[in-house]
């Protein structure tokens, strides 16, 4: 039981990262092998859903699948974005299709699978002796097993899922978070989210602050405003300060005067005092607008303007998103 955290493999004439997707198992099959599992089940590391997994394992047994991919249906208009499964009547994928311009179906790929081990296994090796492969789930080994005849099977899922690679979806994600009816509720009696409590005092909240529609964590001060943001452990927002529709990582400080607006700030990022950060959608042209970004350990002089749609690294640097 447990969780273990398996590094790429290191040996006496050096170390390779992990290559793609299914290149990390391959170095890890011993690993696996020792516990001689019949069923396996992949995850990708940056999305946020709440699945039971037992109820996808029982739909792979049922149906003898070799492969079972969990899938969701998205708007039409947005199935080009995705990998897109196209099935029979009973469910069994019979195509995939990477991001297609005219999509046969709507039924996107969560990136979720349940493997018949030894199956897998076999995959794995022949894809890894590939030196034309990328060692990737969703580029070689589903059309290989696809191409090959195996039986793959579609699991559907309905609910909040969101894949946050991006610094636009995280942003997304944490607004959903705050927002009523999202699906995203980690206070759900019947199956709540824990996290890690950190070694933090109380939030303190001044006599002039004002929090509204906000989460704010253990260990931050806020002597100013608080809307419609999420505040990580050990943040400031000094008086005077205003936080709107942002997320602020652990020990990020907003100093006096400051306006952080529709922007994320990177842990330990400062935001100088009477400087502005972010800008709201509607104060500039549409196609100027996104999300401002104040990377890790970066600062923001005192006046300074970091627009909409910028990111500022730790070293200085500027670029437009």
């Amino acid at each position: 039981g447990g969780v273990h955290i398996l590094p790429p493999y290191q040996s006496a004439s050096g170390a390779s990262w992990y290559k793609g997707t299914a290149n990390a198992i391959f170095q890890n099959i011993g690993f696996v092998d020792m516990y001689d599992p019949e069923y396996v089940l992949i995850l990708s590391g940056d999305h946020i859903y709440k699945m039971n997994y037992a109820k996808m394992l029982a739909h792979h047994k049922k149906a003898g699948a070799d492969c079972t991919i969990s899938v969701m249906e998205v708007p039409w208009e947005d199935a080009p974005r995705f990998g897109i499964m196209n099935v029979d009547e009973n469910d069994t994928i019979t195509e995939f299709e990477e991001k297609p311009a005219h999509p046969k179906s709507n039924l996107a790929s969560m990136g979720i699978y349940v493997f018949t081990w030894k199956k897998l296994r076999q995959y794995l090796i022949e894809d890894e002796s590939d030196e034309a492969s990328s060692n990737d789930f969703g580029k070689n080994i589903i059309p290989k097993m696809l191409k090959n005849g195996e039986k793959m099977a579609a699991y559907r899922f309905s609910g909040y899922w969101k894949d946050v690679g991006t610094l636009d979806s995280l942003w997304d994600a944490n607004m959903d978070m705050l927002a009523t009816g999202s699906g995203l509720d980690l206070l759900e009696k019947d199956w709540p989210i824990y996290g890690r409590s950190v070694s933090a005092p109380p939030a303190y909240l001044g006599v002039n602050a004002h929090v509204e529609h906000s989460v704010v964590a253990r260990g931050c001060t806020v002597e100013g405003e608080a809307e419609n943001s999420v505040l990580s452990e050990r943040c400031t927002v000094e008086e005077g300060a205003s936080v709107q529709y942002s997320i602020l990582m652990p020990g990020a400080v907003v100093k006096k005067d400051a306006r952080v607006s529709y922007a994320i700030i990177g842990e330990n990022g400062v935001v100088g005092e009477h400087a502005f950060v972010g800008a709201p959608p509607e104060a500039v042209p549409p196609e100027q607008w996104g999300i401002t970004v104040l990377g890790p350990g970066a600062a923001v002089a005192d006046d300074y303007v970091l627009p909409a749609n910028r990111m500022r690294s730790v070293d200085g640097k500027e670029t437009v998103r």
